[in-house]
């Protein structure tokens, strides 16, 4: 059995050759994400990163090589938030890279020199495991939520989708980790190759049967929606005005609900008699009420709220919902007192925005008492807000968006993706509407409905809606993925400390 990575290219015995190929191998996993969406090249983007960690000379080494791909892959996969943060774009990505070196350290014990067939065995099991784990502590909204997810770039792969309907984005990231982790053993440890071979049949195995033999939601009717998206129209009055004509020229057209974006209004309706009174007649004006969202003072109170309102004929309904998680440094900075000179150097929020406690399942008059699940541009990203919504009766998810300050580059797309797999998750038609950006509808397995709306239109389009009854194995049964993972990386850390122990209780007897 051999007991070294083998040769090594000499510009890998330079730290600083090394270190430059590891952020490059780890930035590589983001061209599978809108805009390239180059969805195949998942399948194997990691390996070279697997290979080089793999071959590192010592643990240390390692545990580095996993840090700066970690900071390379945040670096690819926020590069649209340099013009924003600047400079401060890499004291992030060196912060969440460092959750990638125990992953390094992993993966070196596994397919290190030595690796027994065995070993590699695990490796397939616990190498995903461990990449799953990096995922959802990065997911944690004070970290920057889960924007990169490698599940998500499998939104438009129907098999994929299938997946996800049973263990969400985490399961679709489990699988491509582990034909990742397949691919590096055939190329480097001939004692896995056998194993390799196995594992990468067990996961064509384990789609092919979710393909063809997962539930599917069963057909419920359909609903009239339509998306106004006004595009770049200059001061919020022009863009007020151009949302009112496009809502208009929905007369007639039988919509029952007209989704606006997100910060479609910088006064809240509430607070504003006249405002109000315009909603409603646009709303008695097309039969339909309108979701609009407003980003706005809270009066009597010091602060600035995004909150999704429903406007009916009458006005106001009452119905409201507030947007929970806010995206760190848009939306507030996290230990303002200690981190406020980001606004110095980026374009940071200058003030906290107020966070919401609690969501919201609205009724939409107009549709027949149709409930819908709002959510506010980045919770989209949040697995779990959907599936609560789907748990609390929600029929449509309706997610209210902006990526004004992005425009020419790849967020809004990828942003747009993820409704794909909020839909296919929770078996929960998405309407993913925005200001600006791109405006895209999903049907409850995830395929994209009718045409987008692109950064560069400015209308309004009309979809018949499909909805659907079930519940999905994602909703019912949760992060399941997750808690696998977890429970085979302490059982595999329990197995490997009995272990060591009883070799230092034998060398102890010699």
């Amino acid at each position: 059995m051999d007991s070294s990575p083998g040769p090594r290219p000499r510009w890998l015995g330079s730290p600083w050759g090394r270190g430059a190929a590891a952020a490059f191998a780890g930035a590589v996993p983001a061209l599978t994400f809108p805009a390239p969406s180059w969805w195949w090249l998942a399948f194997a983007a990691l390996v070279p990163w697997l290979l080089l960690v793999r071959s590192a000379p010592t643990y240390r080494r390692a545990a580095l090589d996993g840090w700066l791909g970690g900071t390379g892959f945040m670096l690819a996969v926020h590069h649209w938030l340099l013009p924003s943060l600047h400079v401060f774009i890499l004291v992030l990505a060196l912060l969440l890279g460092a959750l990638w070196a125990p992953w390094g350290l992993l993966v070196r014990a596994l397919l290190g020199p030595g690796a027994s067939a065995g070993r590699c065995t695990a490796a397939l099991v616990l190498v995903p495991s461990g990449w799953l784990m990096v995922e959802l502590v990065r997911s944690w909204q004070y970290l920057g939520g889960p924007w990169g997810l490698l599940g998500a770039s499998q939104w438009q792969v129907p098999p994929a989708l299938r997946l996800a309907s049973l263990g969400g984005v985490w399961l679709v990231s489990l699988l491509i980790v582990a034909v990742n982790t397949a691919l590096a053993e055939l190329i480097a440890r001939p004692a896995g190759r056998l194993p390799a071979v196995a594992g990468l049949l067990g996961c064509a195995l384990a789609v092919t049967t979710a393909w063809f033999w997962a539930p599917v939601p069963r057909p419920a009717g359909t609903v009239r929606i339509a998306v106004v998206q006004p595009g770049l129209t200059g001061t919020p009055t022009e863009r007020l005005a151009r949302s009112e004509a496009l809502t208009r020229s929905l007369a007639g057209r039988g919509v029952r609900l007209v989704v606006w974006g997100e910060s479609s209004l910088y006064r809240d309706p509430a607070d504003h008699p006249e405002l109000a009174a315009r909603l409603a007649a646009l709303s008695r004006g097309t039969g339909a009420e309108l979701l609009v969202n407003a980003d706005a003072p809270v009066k009597g109170r010091s602060g600035i709220r995004k909150s999704a309102v429903l406007i009916g004929p009458a006005g106001p309904t009452g119905a409201r919902y507030s947007k929970m998680r806010l995206v760190p440094f848009g939306e507030y900075i996290p230990l303002r007192s200690v981190l406020g000179w980001a606004t110095k150097v980026g374009k940071a929020a200058p003030t906290d925005r107020i966070r919401g406690t609690h969501q919201v399942v609205m009724r939409v008059a107009t549709a027949g008492g149709l409930r819908i699940g709002p959510l506010v541009c980045f919770e989209t990203a949040f697995p779990d807000m959907s599936r609560h919504l789907a748990q609390d009766g929600s029929q449509v998810l309706v997610a209210q968006s902006s990526t004004s300050t992005f425009q020419d580059s790849w967020a809004p797309a990828q942003h747009a993706s993820l409704g794909a797999l909020r839909a296919a998750e929770t078996w929960r038609p998405m309407v993913h509407a925005t200001l600006t950006g791109v405006s895209a509808v999903y049907g409850p397995r995830g395929e994209e409905l009718g045409d987008r709306l692109g950064t560069d239109r400015s209308a309004a389009a009309v979809y018949d809606l499909p909805l659907a009854r079930g519940t999905s194995p994602y909703v019912r049964f949760g992060d399941w993925p997750v808690y696998g993972a977890l429970g085979a990386l302490l059982l595999w850390g329990g197995y490997a400390s009995v272990g060591a122990l009883n070799r230092r209780r034998a060398a102890a007897r010699r």
